[in-house]
């Protein structure tokens, strides 16, 4: 499911409560629906923890709904790295998926915020170089993996949208860009309060074929939202709804449990 669909693994990878700086020991929890046309086809949930600068985020996402008549998909996903300020460092990434009796994963490591090593099985195939955008040699510097990539750390809901994240899933390199929609509030399980709402615009960098039309249609047409809330008093902000528009629906994630936990 991660690399069958890029759109997919973006809205997975935002539903992510993840650990913030703070004096003492903090965890989280987050439990999501992803639905496509009104339909259930995905439900995931995440615990992460933050005690002396590193943090830990483990997760599992299954197909659910009408989805696992077509495609029963389970999978565990980890990451763990440290904070510095308001920067988040990852030291690895790894994500198991097995879609019926096939086998997946991807392994990412890295060092001072350089990828030092990525571990794809099942392989890719042989790439041509004449429509294949290569990684270049400063495209996985300052990257996040796809848990931490869209995880905000800011001082207020007014300054979590107008950046632009460099995010590497083990083969595509691209930037999610996030301006300014509006503001709102929110009432699920575990919270009720404000919450502010960017849109996510899509950039390709690298390790992407050309022409291929789901990520130009992500790029030039795609309507993305994330809507984000505060983790308690701890100066993150993680994603609580996200919309992506795809050429044949919309794929929504929200969340049906929102907390931090003791």
């Amino acid at each position: 499911m991660l690399r069958a669909s890029h759109a997919l693994s973006c809205l997975l990878a935002i539903a992510l409560p993840t650990a913030a700086t703070a004096a003492s020991p903090q965890s989280f929890k987050g439990e999501y629906t992803v639905s496509f046309l009104g339909l259930s086809i995905a439900k995931s949930t995440f615990s992460s923890r933050y005690e002396n600068g590193a943090y830990s985020i483990d997760g599992t996402v299954s197909s659910a709904g009408l989805a696992k008549l077509f495609d029963d998909t389970r999978g565990t996903i980890s990451s763990k790295g440290t904070i510095s300020g308001q920067q988040m460092q990852p030291q690895a990434f790894r994500a198991d998926y097995t879609s019926g009796k096939k086998a997946s994963m991807i392994d990412i490591r890295f060092a001072n915020g350089v990828v030092t090593s990525t571990k794809v099985i099942p392989e890719p195939g042989k790439r041509d170089p004449k429509d294949w955008v290569a990684l270049g040699a400063g495209d996985l510097k300052s990257v996040l993996d796809p848990m931490a990539a869209t995880v905000i750390h800011a001082d207020s809901l007014d300054t979590v949208c107008g950046r632009t994240v460099k995010f590497y899933d083990g083969e595509m390199r691209a930037d999610l860009k996030l301006t300014y929609d509006s503001k709102g509030t929110i009432s699920v399980p575990g919270y009720e309060g404000d919450t502010v709402t960017c849109r996510m615009g899509f950039e390709p960098v690298a390790g992407y074929r050309k022409g291929r039309k789901a990520l130009n249609y992500l790029k030039n047409h795609s309507r993305m939202m994330v809507t984000f809330a505060p983790l308690g008093q701890t100066g993150v902000y993680a994603p609580i709804h996200a919309t992506v528009g795809t050429q044949i629906g919309t794929l929504t994630i929200s969340a049906g449990r929102f907390e931090a936990v003791n």
